[in-house]
């Protein structure tokens, strides 16, 4: 079904907490040099464990973000939640006092919720009985906490606070759930995107799965091994076209449209029809034809079912010999999970602004199962108008985002 006609939705301010860089010119200069976050776990105990690397944040002080909420009742999650969006206004130059005046929405997409607070607080129940578990760390873990901390830090009494669980897919869902409320005009403005935070439960999950790199995670590469995971967040305001003009914003790009499906098929693997079924939906909402896409941001996990079924499906809609250059950041900064979906928007905002193309980077020989282009190991300049964001999750939900050049498509 084709979207209809509504307000138009920008990007007006970037907020990013990863392992490449903490702040929105931070990460931009980490995708700009293909830099790696891989590095050994330190987030807990790995022995037993035949490898054990991940893509964690490393340079993170919440106190320098989180102002009016004591930073210990927050879980890690929720404090890169709040320190992203924190950056994401301040991005935006919207003053506090004009932001708690506006009714809005915060959507914020997850994987894990808190799992690394309960990882902890298991463990105490297991070695010292239920009685020794810690009352704050308890209060941290309900995941409604991602997007009402926001509410809570800012002072915004105006707002709808969702947090919206569909796994790596999330980021994405939840800047549609905000292009969607901008567009039918229930609010000016939101607060859309993504956090997890790096925790066992989901490494040993992986681990379990047999889909955990050794080393370094290698998209597209016809020797890859695996994902890393990895964590952070990232959170976009989006507002109307009319609300950014007006108080003179500047526009990183304009969301287009998305598109929502689910597989109904399988809990971990992909389905090839779906995924291409969602990149058209997400293609006819933004009325966008495939030949107008300059480049797509994979969900490139580095898994080989996820790398072969995504690259097929992309050929299936944009053609054999005519797909867009692909890429996966996830080559850089891990599966962040939740955060995935809305720190590949953010790198979408600033590869339109910018004019490149982020790398995939780790890349030695392509899969020729996959036959993509997907930029390896450096950046390359490039005039963009159009680029798509794919996100696909466990439980067959996925989501992919179109963003455009404001100025540059439609009227």
């Amino acid at each position: 079904m084709r979207g209809e006609p509504g307000r138009r939705v920008v990007v007006t301010g970037l907020g990013a907490v990863s392992g490449i860089g903490v702040g929105a010119a931070e990460f931009l200069a980490g995708l700009r040099a293909g830099k790696s976050a891989a590095k050994p776990i330190t987030a807990f105990d790995t022995e037993g464990f035949e490898h054990a690397m991940a893509c964690e944040v490393t340079d993170f002080e919440p106190g320098q973000w989180i102002r009016n909420l004591p930073p210990r009742t927050l879980g890690r999650a929720s404090q890169f939640a709040v320190a992203a969006a924190r950056m994401a206004v301040a991005d935006a130059g919207l003053p506090e006092s004009e932001l708690r005046a506006l009714p809005c929405l915060i959507s914020v997409g997850t994987t894990d919720g808190e799992s690394r607070d309960l990882d902890h607080l298991v463990e105490v129940e297991v070695d010292l009985g239920p009685e020794r578990m810690d009352p704050v760390t308890a209060r941290r873990v309900p995941a409604g906490r991602l997007s009402a901390t926001i509410a809570h830090e800012f002072g915004l009494t105006r707002a709808e606070a969702v947090t919206l669980p569909t796994a790596c897919a999330a980021g994405n869902y939840a800047i549609g759930y905000g292009f969607d409320a901008i567009r039918g005009g229930d609010v000016d403005l939101a607060l859309c995107g993504g956090a997890d935070a790096l925790c066992r439960k989901t490494f040993t999950g992986f681990y379990r799965l047999g889909t955990i790199a050794p080393e370094r995670c290698q998209p597209f590469d016809k020797d890859r091994k695996g994902i890393l995971t990895g964590e952070g967040a990232g959170i976009l305001v989006l507002e109307s076209l009319e609300s950014a003009l007006a108080r003179g914003a500047r526009i990183y790009a304009e969301v287009l449209g998305y598109g929502l499906n689910c597989d109904a098929d399988h809990p971990v693997a992909p389905n090839q029809d779906s995924v291409a079924r969602c990149m058209q939906l997400a293609l006819d909402n933004a009325r966008v034809k495939p030949d107008e896409v300059d480049f797509i941001s994979a969900h490139g996990t580095g898994t080989r079912a996820n790398d072969i079924t995504e690259a097929r499906a992309i050929h299936q809609v944009f053609g054999e010999r005519t797909a867009p250059r692909t890429v996966s950041v996830k080559s850089m900064i891990g599966h962040s999970m939740g955060a995935a979906g809305a720190l590949a928007s953010i790198a979408c905002a600033l590869a339109i602004t910018e004019g490149f193309i982020p790398p995939t980077i780790n890349h030695v020989e392509t899969d020729p199962d996959c036959g993509l282009d997907c930029v390896p190991n450096q950046a390359v300049d490039a005039e963009l108008r159009v680029v798509q964001n794919n996100g696909l999750a466990f439980g067959g939900n996925n989501a992919v985002a179109i963003f455009g050049k404001h100025g540059s498509v439609g009227s």
